[in-house]
């Protein structure tokens, strides 16, 4: 079920998710680490550090970087491919989910606020 919502309600309910995820005691994080995040948690396991540079359009030391973060917050984990030991597979962790859950949680009360 789509939901329609004008551009002027898109950039509000943006902002007021992102002043509430400031204002929180959750970690800020980078429109990158949050996209990657949102990446590991919405789309289809498994995630590779070379995979998720493809989907997001970056090198694999950024998202490295980025994991790095991640992974210091336990928003993440690494480990590597037991077939493959050039690989880096990207994991999900419970503190990871909670902050996505939250996230939603935060999105659907404030898009209940909007007027319509």
């Amino acid at each position: 079920m789509a939901v329609e919502i004008r551009p002027a309600q898109a950039l509000r309910l943006w902002h007021d998710v992102i002043l509430d995820l400031v204002r929180d005691a959750q970690p800020d994080l980078s429109a990158r680490q949050l996209a990657l995040l949102l990446t590991v948690y919405l789309e289809t396991p498994p995630h590779t550090v070379r995979g998720l540079a493809e989907k997001l359009k970056v090198t694999k030391p950024v998202i490295t970087r980025a994991l790095d973060t991640l992974a210091g917050l336990k928003l993440t984990a690494r480990r590597r491919d037991e077939n493959d030991r050039r690989n880096v597979i990207v994991q999900r962790t419970v503190d990871g989910a909670l902050f996505v859950e939250r996230l939603g949680d935060m999105l659907s009360a404030r898009a209940r606020e909007l007027p319509r």
